[in-house]
């Protein structure tokens, strides 16, 4: 009984708890001041520092006071300053081939059935299935699809596996 007491708690202590999981992101700051945050590092060009991104559970800790509202209406001058502000998107990721068809566009042609220039092959294999030919010539390759009516679908690929467009 000692001895499996013993192991149980070795086990215990060996498992990580979900409670202290946190993650370290890098602080960008630009020469302008701005200031992004990405799990992805920071261009040269920006100061980089360490910073632990840690989420308590509610109840674990101290209450967090709620931020103090200003008293009164906002000034046009805060208003005008909200707008300057540019949002900035960090750690975009690529498909490969310029991200051409992004978002709710893809969305739209996958679910229409529709192949657009720029899709990428997974994205033509979601879209339609599995082609029924494959071939390949001069380092492009072309996916051939047949409906049960007996009409046939090509789709070209550049060299980088993006949907090439009619000419």
């Amino acid at each position: 009984m000692h001895r499996l007491l013993r192991a149980v708690s070795c086990a215990f202590l060996l498992c990580p708890s979900p409670l202290l999981l946190a993650s370290t992101v890098f602080r960008c700051e630009d020469a302008n001041g701005h200031v992004t945050f990405t799990l992805q590092g920071c261009p040269t060009e920006q100061a980089q520092q360490l910073q632990n991104a840690d989420n308590p559970t509610p109840g674990n800790d101290k209450p967090v006071p709620l931020a103090k509202t200003a008293k009164g209406a906002r000034s046009s001058k805060t208003s005008k300053k909200a707008k300057a502000s540019e949002l900035v998107v960090v750690g975009e990721q690529q498909d490969g081939c310029g991200n051409r068809v992004t978002g709710s566009a893809r969305r739209a042609a996958m679910i229409q059935k529709e192949v657009r220039a720029g899709m990428t092959r997974a994205d033509v294999e979601s879209t339609l299935g599995k082609p029924d030919k494959i071939s390949s010539q001069n380092g492009q390759m072309r996916y051939q699809y047949r409906d049960n009516e007996g009409r046939s679908r090509q789709v070209s690929f550049d060299e980088n596996g993006c949907v090439r467009g009619k000419r």
